[in-house]
């Protein structure tokens, strides 16, 4: 891949949109997997023919929009079904985002992936990059903002990779529990690591 990548990841609640925000503010193209993991199922989209032939019509809303809860409903207890989906969409997921990657004009580019490390999306990018905050607080923060119970918050922690292997593969690590003050100086910091860096991959081309 020509240009350099940096993964951005973390838990639930962690606050990656808000740090993907904070570099989309130094002028860095962002890619982000559930936008592209929304495109790629649109109406008409090849994607979504593939659903609708699979499981039916069924899947769609009033107005032939994929109803994404009554598909995760679906296939949440029949791992054959999972996996389908999953070989379905996962290969178009990450062709879209390397195609949107190469189309990028800044410097460097961040990708923004929840499972980076859990869908093997690591071995896309040159570096991680972790969004680090405690588990209670992304309960606390997860069941504020999507009105949910922290039940539910906590199935979705406990099936993501664990904090401690998380920051163990992480190149580098944003730590969020502190101000938004200090959280723009961290990422204009690694902005600056990260044209550095990025200057020298293109050096190298």
């Amino acid at each position: 891949m020509s240009k350099f990548v940096v993964g951005l990841t973390g838990g639930i609640g962690s606050g990656k949109t808000t740090v993907a925000n904070l570099f989309a503010e130094e002028g860095i193209c962002l890619v982000d997997a559930d936008v592209v993991a929304r495109e790629v199922v649109a109406p008409g989209s090849h994607g979504l023919n593939a659903i609708i032939r699979h499981f039916g019509t069924e899947m769609l809303t009033a107005s032939g929009e994929l109803d994404r809860a009554k598909l995760r409903q679906r296939v949440f207890n029949d791992e054959q079904e999972r996996q389908w989906l999953n070989q379905l969409l996962h290969p178009m997921i990450r062709q879209e985002m390397l195609l949107q990657v190469e189309k990028a004009t800044s410097d460097y580019v961040i990708m923004v992936v929840p499972l980076l490390f859990e869908n093997g999306l690591d071995r896309l990018v040159h570096r991680t990059l972790v969004v680090d905050i405690s588990p209670e607080l992304q309960v606390s923060r997860t069941v504020k903002r999507d009105n949910v119970d922290a039940t539910q918050v906590n199935n979705i922690i406990n099936s993501q990779c664990s904090r401690s292997e998380k920051l163990a593969r992480a190149d580098d690590i944003i730590d969020n529990h502190g101000e938004i003050s200090r959280l723009k100086r961290e990422v204009h910091a690694l902005h600056q690591r990260y044209l550095q860096l990025s200057g020298n991959h293109n050096a190298h081309d």
